[in-house]
């Protein structure tokens, strides 16, 4: 059942126009900053927007021309959106008997997925019985008991405190791995999309500025979104053999590349110094300290000069350093630990 559409929305201010396409059992994570189109886009493929143009087909059929009841699809909404006066079993059920079931077989339907979401015992329960974890999964059991062809997930962690939410991760992925339809996913969490997803599309402006696995993505980011996103430093500059020129700074890089390019590096490769170090460090430049905030076990040093970029440096390095915002300071970052790629 491959999903492929184009989603063209248009607004007075705002334009949608992206490509898609879902393989049966791929997980793809739509990803963006907020006002991307994410969510628009999501709800496209769902028929609660409609398209200005483009297409929607699942296996050659169209689902454009459908009413929103009538695609073969389940939607778990950022808020879950479970009726607050049914059960935990008749919200599962309700799929089922939407799409003809008789009430006693949607609810064994129903009972069944619950099983597997691991949340029999909660059968009984309302909504307002269940914590944010169990909601969620009553959600999802809900949205695949109606047997979509196609899963949509709009932010289906969003709503979970962070213990929750590791371990909600890990059964969704699980369940994700088991269904064997399309599923699209929208997402501003990094991690989320890294763990659950097969393939990324990332939306900026309401265009695709990047697809590609998560690896390929982290690996060779092509905005500043992406990049600030997967936690690196990213330029783009002119390469010519073993340097690439990003304004004026020359950075030597291990690769030999011509052309436009971009070069990345992380912020643990950012070396500071107080004074000009010994030596000739090959990518070496002075920069002024614009503000450093706390970062894991790290603290995150921004710079601003020739370049602006980020460094993790640990508390003591802070200390030793006696590094203040305002304060000038030297930065380097070994060739070795640059990764340039073409632009």
């Amino acid at each position: 059942m491959t999903l492929r559409a184009r989603l063209v929305v248009t607004r007075p201010r705002f334009r949608l126009d992206v490509d898609l396409t879902v393989v049966p059992g791929q997980v793809v994570a739509l990803l963006g900053p907020n006002g991307a189109g994410k969510t628009t886009a999501l709800r496209a493929l769902a028929g609660l927007t409609a398209l200005d143009d483009g297409h929607i087909t699942l296996d050659g059929r169209p689902l454009h021309t459908l009413a929103a009841e009538h695609r073969p699809i389940g939607m778990v909404f950022q808020d879950y959106l479970l009726f607050p006066h049914l059960s935990a079993l008749d919200n599962v059920a309700f799929g089922p008997r939407c799409h003809g079931a008789q009430k006693a077989e949607a609810r064994r339907t129903a009972a069944a997925w619950l099983r597997r979401v691991g949340l029999a015992e909660h059968a009984s329960a309302k909504p307002r019985q269940l914590s944010g974890g169990q909601a969620q999964r009553v959600a999802l059991a809900r949205a695949l008991a109606a047997a979509p062809r196609l899963l949509l997930l709009d932010e289906p962690l969003a709503a979970l405190d962070a213990h929750t939410r590791l371990e909600i991760r890990s059964r969704l992925r699980r369940h994700l791995a088991d269904f064997d339809g399309a599923t699209v996913l929208v997402t501003h969490d990094p991690l989320d999309a890294m763990v659950l997803a097969d393939l990324l599309v990332v939306i900026e402006n309401g265009s695709v500025v990047q697809r590609g696995t998560p690896a390929e993505v982290a690996r060779r980011p092509r905005t500043d979104y992406v990049a600030r996103l997967v936690g690196l430093n990213l330029y783009r500059g002119a390469a010519t053999g073993p340097h690439v020129t990003v304004g004026e700074l020359r950075l030597s890089i291990a690769e030999p590349l011509d052309g436009p390019a971009f070069v990345a590096f992380a912020p643990s490769a950012v070396a500071l110094y107080r004074t000009r170090p010994d030596g000739t460090p090959r990518n070496l430049w002075q920069a002024t300290i614009e503000g450093m905030e706390r970062h894991g076990d790290n603290v995150r040093v921004h710079l601003e000069g020739p370049i602006a970029a980020s460094a993790d440096v640990t508390p003591a390095a802070v200390a030793d350093l006696d590094l203040t915002p305002g304060q000038r300071i030297w930065a380097s970052v070994k060739a070795t630990e640059t990764h340039a790629y073409p632009a």
